[in-house]
């Protein structure tokens, strides 16, 4: 019985999400393989041979992986598939793109967003918005997983001794083509990888306000911003920075949530935070349910007193 694990790199390095998968698969028994599909991605496969708990790492390289297309990616997978008793792909945009279509292919059912698991072919999977938790076990002979990252501690990215084994590269699919990509540029950490996150809700009432109240505070702490699907839907923040069910799930040391009711699609995506703090001036706000430590107060006074006080 062996996992593979479909590692998401930058060519270069290895994200932090795949080291998550990692110890995912291990909790799934037998050894783990890592695949880094990517162009002139040596670097990447290096990283990834020095993993802990990696056994062996498939390198593909061929242009058609350069931007990860779904696609190439999965066609890549499918073929080296019949080798692995379980597929492992990070629950992340990428991960999530290429798993249904492997899942599809192989004519398997897909095990989504575990945060557990009990055995070899079962698993803990949160449902209605994280406010149940259901076990699942699936019976088919090749198993393919979507991971929760926040939900596994990371294996160690140094350690590992894995041998390196060359892949011929499928041939790119004629059918998609990479046009091209927008990334938005930040000098704060990644949300998802923050250790510290500030966000803010529809109760800032404007960008200009959320700029003004939120920035210096996260200035202080180092931190990441983020915000409630009612202030990116309101335009008062951009899109990537929406923590929640619909958004990006995350589990930082420290989350502070300012002017945010706490709604379920947001609970579910930050409840795992290890230390929650929130202000706001509605004592019956449901963020107060999930907070280690809770201020009733009005965020335009209690913000700017707390950047005063650190």
């Amino acid at each position: 019985m062996t996992a593979l694990v479909i590692a998401e790199h930058d060519n270069a390095s290895i994200k932090g999400a795949t080291l998550n998968t990692v110890t995912a698969a291990a909790q799934c028994g037998g050894e783990v393989h890592l695949l880094v599909a990517g162009a002139n991605a040596g670097a990447a496969a290096a990283a990834a041979a020095q993993i802990a708990g990696v056994t062996k790492v498939l390198h593909a390289d061929g242009e058609g992986f350069a931007h990860g297309l779904a696609e190439n990616v999965a066609a890549q997978v499918l073929a080296v598939a019949g080798d692995y008793s379980h597929i492992l792909f990070p629950a992340t945009a990428s991960g999530k793109n290429i798993a249904p279509r492997v899942a599809a292919k192989l004519d398997v059912g897909q095990v989504s967003d575990i945060i557990k698991v009990h055995g070899s072919d079962t698993f803990d999977r949160p449902i209605y918005a994280g406010n149940a938790i259901a076990t699942v076990q699936s019976l088919d002979a090749t198993k393919v997983i979507t991971v929760r990252t926040t939900g596994f501690d990371p294996a160690a990215a140094t350690g590992g001794v894995a041998t390196v084994q060359v892949l011929t590269a499928v041939a790119a699919s004629a059918k998609a083509t990479f046009v091209g990509s927008e990334i938005a540029k930040n000098d704060r950490p990644e949300l998802t990888a923050a250790k510290i996150i500030v966000s803010g809700g529809r109760a800032l009432g404007s960008s200009e306000k959320f700029n003004e109240v939120m920035t210096p505070l996260a200035d202080k702490l180092g931190a990441a911003l983020g915000a409630s699907r009612a202030a990116v839907d309101a335009g008062y923040a951009p899109n990537d920075w929406q923590v929640g069910q619909t958004g990006k799930i995350v589990a930082p040391q420290l989350y502070v949530a300012c002017g945010i009711s706490g709604a379920i699609q947001h609970l579910a995506g930050m409840k795992d935070s290890k230390v929650i703090v929130a202000i706001n001036k509605d004592p019956e706000a449901p963020i107060f349910s999930v907070a280690d430590y809770g201020l009733e107060a009005d965020l335009f006074v209690a913000v700017p007193e707390l950047i005063a006080a650190l």
